[in-house]
């Protein structure tokens, strides 16, 4: 049995997230773990300007009116895994420094899952905003990061370039979710070059031993991020599996505007994994 947690800001309650975590139980029975952040305002927000962007974030105390959001969305919580079976547990972290304690969080988990529109919104709209690049760059363990309409996976979007990163990503996910690797599946590979796709012997036996529905899709583009969530748009029931989160990224084909797009689009839920 896997531990999956759920991140829930304050005000921001994602039914989305609550879907995938569902659907993964369906799958296979799982510990869902929701985690209770503190609320917080950007004007509240102390000493980012002093620190810089590499600096904590001070969080301020909740009060009282976002002490009740909180506990609002810990009794939804708490209905939808009693109605649904799941076995769960509640963290309410409401300390000074609600990221620095999700990345403790992520240490003792499989897998965190969070919303890719409503993920601490009000210190920036247009996701992924710095609350969620840092909480990307930072965690320790994968994370499916979901808009919150879309279609529940049907098939599996493995992006690949030949990179270190690419490779270990696929691998986390055949390894932590082996149960949604029967679900068609295509190996995605994009270049404005002649190029073939790279090591694509070792790449396809890997793969295939994992995934037992799988294609090879190599498209020569000019903008492959672009096209990428143009083409994936109108591939319904996608989950889309991507190395680590702006370090190097896919940095030979798609590149870092990639992962930042397919998440802003808010189309389907992307799985991220680093080192």
């Amino acid at each position: 049995m896997k531990k999956v947690i759920i991140a829930f800001d304050g005000k921001h309650f994602s039914q989305g997230a609550l879907n995938i975590a569902e659907y993964l139980n369906e799958q296979e029975p799982i510990l869902l773990t929701g985690i209770f952040l503190s609320a917080i305002d950007y004007r509240d927000v102390i000493g980012v300007g002093a620190v810089g962007l590499g600096g904590p974030v001070f969080m301020p105390t909740l009060e009282k009116e976002n002490e009740e959001i909180i506990k609002e969305s810990i009794r939804h919580f708490e209905e939808v895994c009693h109605r649904k079976g799941f076995e769960y547990r509640v963290h309410m972290d409401n300390e000074l420094f609600a990221l620095e304690e999700l990345v403790t969080e992520t240490r003792f988990a499989d897998l965190l899952i969070i919303s890719g529109e409503n993920f601490y919104v009000n210190v920036g709209e247009k996701q992924p905003n710095d609350y969620m690049q840092r909480l990307l760059h930072r965690c320790e363990c994968p994370v499916i990061v979901v808009p919150e309409n879309y279609e529940l996976p049907n098939n599996i979007i493995l992006t690949y370039d030949g990179s270190e990163d690419a490779v270990y990503a696929i691998k986390q996910f055949a390894l932590l979710l082996p149960e949604l690797c029967d679900l068609e599946t295509t190996l995605f590979f994009a270049s404005h070059k002649d190029d073939d796709l790279p090591e694509r012997n070792r790449i396809s036996e890997l793969a295939s031993r994992h995934f037992k529905n799988l294609t090879l899709q190599r498209m020569d583009i000019a903008k492959p991020a672009k096209f990428f969530n143009e083409w994936i748009a109108e591939k319904r029931g996608s989950l889309v599996v991507s190395g680590s989160f702006a370090r190097s990224g896919l940095s030979v084909s798609i590149r870092k505007s990639f992962i930042y797009e397919t998440i802003a689009d808010h189309k389907v839920p992307v799985f991220i994994a680093h080192r």
